[in-house]
């Protein structure tokens, strides 16, 4: 066990009744879970160690492997391009952090869960359903020693003092919400519920409230004090939310740390990781979102601004990690995949970073929260030593909501009917194959839960506006006469300047009915129909506000 770590069983102890009530329904849901997965047929890729890096608003112009004109340096990221296989179409299912993190974990797009719309708050109730099967839990059923460090942002279900404010299920709590929480009691429906056998790190995006750390199902210490952090360092006109934090707690120490308890992961798995028990360490940095906040070694490096030194600080977390596999030799044996939750967010100050020549979001039009490709087209790098051609490119369209069904089939797991719903195996494009494409289409939503569809060339937006923060949004392009839905090729029309949908009504109504259709089904993959959580409202008839520019 690696040091510090609590084990399962010590983390039930003590507290409430309703608590630990909950702990072992959550308990027996993961091995519900974990029972229902066929081992399957015999796989000839063996067991490889599996390490995601996960960053939070990275663009897919930031890493230098994708804009070799960009102006932030990021040999780490670079390095991993040319010893493995670059994605050049790969993307989020949504333009926000939150809903991300659902479809990458579950393999089922987050349009069919509860949240449909905005993100969740650092105090949210738990997203993933209880029972359902998990990335984490796959794994885990396969022998692996599962492992999360850094951003949740799933939600977890905390105790709250008798008799106060209750907190929401869905968007980001408000003041007088924050102290409801009893920080000293344990919490229940975190990462350990849905099949990590460890977690170290933070309940949401690094602006919102608690300001501590949680390891396991108890935060290290309890808050006591309030406080706010600067959006972006240097700067103070904007400021994140108020609320509880621990005396000591500052938010450019957290990269540091985040990465280094990385590092003590991969060290005291190795030695198991070598005589055969493979380990899965999902790491969720909280950077380059806000509070863009480098340590004081990294402010300045980029010469650009601070979001700049930020991706810089970024690439070096990776470098770190990847000097770790080597260091306790299970390198060669260890599946990295590297990528984003969402674009680069206008908090970078894009304004300022263009003037400079840096495009962090490439040549694609929009940003965090868009419907746009600069919403949900993010960075997908993915080494795999001895079976992933090094400094290879690929074009084929795939989905963070993917990795599910990827890793399945690596390790030889078969996904039940009920799960994955969405998930679509890429595993021929990591072996060099090009009898591609493996995913015929793909949903993508945005933080106002407008919808688009993708397939072949062809991308439908069922919105007349960026469904996001940018220029126009709904009201505005309402105004503007815009029509309702907007048709791209991608491939004649990647910065998406001219909607063809007066020319191809007979392509809109193919891609409306298959988005319905894949609605209807409560899955996109072969299989028996399933549920969605809720109806979904394809053309936001009784469209609700955001939840705020969290996540």
């Amino acid at each position: 066990m690696i040091a510090g770590m609590k084990s399962p069983q010590d983390s039930r102890r003590g507290g409430g009744l309703a608590q630990r009530f909950y702990a072992i329904v959550a308990g027996l849901a993961v091995v519900a879970a974990s029972a229902a997965i066929d081992a399957g047929a015999a796989t000839p890729y063996g067991q490889p160690n599996i390490l995601l890096i996960l960053c939070d608003d990275l663009g897919y112009g930031d890493v230098r492997c994708n804009n070799p004109e960009g102006k932030i340096a990021t040999p780490h990221v670079d390095r991993l391009a040319r010893e493995g296989l670059r994605f050049t179409d790969a993307h989020t299912t949504s333009s926000v952090c939150t809903p991300t993190r659902y479809s990458l974990l579950t393999g089922r797009y987050n349009w069919r869960s509860r949240l449909q719309s905005g993100v969740l708050g650092g105090l949210s109730p738990r997203l993933i359903e209880p029972g359902r099967l998990t990335l984490a839990s796959l794994l885990r059923a396969q022998g692996y020693h599962t492992m999360a460090v850094g951003k949740w942002h799933l939600g977890m279900n905390w105790a709250r003092h008798e008799g106060q404010a209750e907190l929401p299920r869905h968007g980001i709590e408000t003041s007088n919400q924050v102290w409801s929480v009893d920080y000293a009691q344990r919490i229940a429906g975190g990462p350990t519920s849905v099949g990590f056998g460890y977690f170290f790190g933070i309940s949401g995006s690094l602006d919102m409230v608690p300001y501590t750390y949680i390891e396991n199902d108890r935060v290290t210490v309890a808050p006591t004090i309030e406080r706010a952090f600067p959006m972006t360092h240097g700067k103070t006109d904007k400021w994140t939310r108020r609320g509880p934090a621990v005396p000591g707690f500052e938010v450019e120490d957290v990269l540091p740390t985040l990465a280094r308890k990385a590092v003590d992961c991969i060290a005291q798995s190795a030695t198991e990781a070598r005589a055969g028990r493979p380990f899965f360490l999902y790491v969720a940095f909280t950077s380059p979102h806000t509070p863009i906040a480098p340590s004081p070694q990294w402010r300045g490096k980029s010469g650009l601004n601070p979001y700049a030194d930020f991706v810089m600080e970024t690439d070096w977390a990776v470098g770190l990690i990847l000097e770790a596999l080597e260091r306790y030799h299970v390198a060669t044996n260890t599946l990295i995949f590297f990528t984003s939750d969402n674009g680069c967010s206008p908090a970078a100050d894009l304004a300022q970073l263009r003037a400079a020549g840096h495009a962090a979001n490439g040549p694609l039009r929009g940003h965090k929260a868009d419907i746009w490709e600069g919403g949900h087209r993010v960075p997908f790098v993915v080494r795999w030593p001895g079976r992933t051609p090094a400094g290879t490119v690929t074009d084929q369209l795939i989905s963070l909501v993917d990795v599910l069904a990827t890793c399945a089939e690596i390790v030889g797991a078969r996904v039940p009917e009920n799960a994955g719903e969405d998930s679509v195996s890429f595993l021929p494009a990591l072996l060099g194959r090009t009898n591609g494409p493996w995913r015929q289409s793909l949903v993508h939503h945005s933080v106002e839960g407008r919808f688009a569809i993708r397939r072949g060339p062809w991308k439908l937006a069922l919105c007349a506006g960026s469904g996001g923060w940018s220029a126009p949004r709904e009201p505005e392009a309402a105004r503007q006469g815009l029509p309702p839905v907007q048709l791209y090729n991608l491939t004649q029309d990647l910065k998406e300047q001219h909607n063809l949908q007066a020319g191809h009504p007979e392509i809109v109504a193919e891609l409306t009915a298959l988005l319905e259709q894949q609605v209807r089904d409560g899955r996109s993959t072969p299989g028996p129909p399933q549920t969605n959580e809720v109806q979904v409202d394809l053309w936001k008839k009784q469209q609700r506000a955001t939840s705020g520019r969290g996540g």
